[in-house]
């Protein structure tokens, strides 16, 4: 039986700079171990939080070093690596040598410590990659860990974390026992308050707008970048405007060359949204510390990877009072 007296335990794995963590703990839920191997993601998360083990997960996940995690955690949480997945990568899925086998390493490690519960997330592609055959192949190897009893749901984040941005993903919950699955429902889509002045900042350096310097991308902007009240987003060969008032989906493609961070016109001129703008379209509080001695390109492409985390807040707080119960 779960413990009621103290907080559910979990662990934190492809960690990145932490919003998983924060939606979780924001929940009620102790974060006992975080792991993440992307050397400026840990350095962001070490700002924030504890330290981070940097180590590979997949020697981790191994039985002469899985000792480095607690014997008894409540849920296991991992982001993993959704670029195998995703229709904007090469869709590798887990012919990708690399990422792709890396759920195999939460497998081990859910059949090594056997939690109460995992909690998954992951571009929405996931449930139709390769004819639907990834999305099979994740619940058969859940399920042989111990967790036949999943429920899986895409959110987007405008409609269940009221921020202005639109961001499906799929949000995999698994229990070990039936009476969990009976309980656990997803949060319930709730109406959308955020608006896009509410996530901009007021005083923005000159570095983020762009001028006549700008040979190639200006002459566009120029010409489609006319309206305060839009989000914006230079696609390479063409500006894309989004009428209504709601941010694109952010993505780890923002920090390779910038073509995708979003852009807006303000009282001085076009300019891309800044890091801490990015921070408060994925739910951010105020209190997260950004590097300043990172490259903007490095914090983009970290925000772009994370998390919504009001979204991951709500679920997380549906579990909590489900294995509570």
């Amino acid at each position: 039986m779960v413990r009621k007296t103290e907080k559910l335990k979990a662990i934190d794995l492809f960690a990145g700079i932490g919003g998983v963590r924060i939606g979780f703990e924001s929940a009620g839920f102790d974060i006992v171990y975080s792991n993440d191997f992307n050397e400026k993601a840990a350095e962001t998360y070490r700002m924030n939080f504890d330290e981070i083990d940097e180590s590979d997960i997949l020697e981790v996940a191994k039985e002469n070093n899985v000792k480095r995690i607690p014997k008894k955690i409540d849920i296991l949480l991992a982001g993993f690596p959704c670029q195998p997945f995703s229709v904007a990568g090469k869709g590798l899925g887990f012919e990708d040598e690399g990422r792709g086998k890396l759920i195999f390493a939460v497998i081990d490690l859910l059949k090594k410590r056997k939690p109460a519960a995992v909690f998954l997330e992951n571009v929405k592609n996931l449930q139709y990659h390769d004819d639907k055959k990834t999305f099979k192949k994740v619940e058969e190897v859940l399920s042989d860990a111990g967790y036949k009893w999943i429920k899986a749901q895409v959110l987007n984040s405008m409609d269940y974390g009221n921020v202005p941005q639109t961001r499906e993903r799929i949000y995999i919950v698994g229990f070990r026992e039936k009476k969990h699955f009976d309980k656990f429902c997803f949060p319930e889509k709730e109406v959308l308050t955020a608006t896009m002045s509410s996530i901009l900042e007021k005083d923005v350096d000159d570095k983020y707008y762009y001028s006549e310097k700008d040979k190639i991308i200006y002459p566009r902007l120029k010409e489609v970048v006319n309206h305060r009240d839009r989000f914006y987003q230079y696609r390479r060969v063409y500006v894309r405007e989004n009428k209504s008032g709601v941010c694109p989906t952010l993505t780890a493609s923002m920090g390779m060359g910038g073509h995708n961070v979003p852009i807006i016109r303000d009282q001085k001129g076009i300019r891309k949204l800044t890091p801490r703008e990015c921070a408060r379209l994925q739910g951010f509080p105020e209190s997260f510390l950004l590097p300043e001695n990172q490259a903007d390109n490095h914090l983009y492409r970290q925000i772009g990877n994370s998390v919504t985390v009001p979204v991951v807040a709500r679920i997380a707080e549906n579990i909590r009072i489900t294995l509570e119960s």
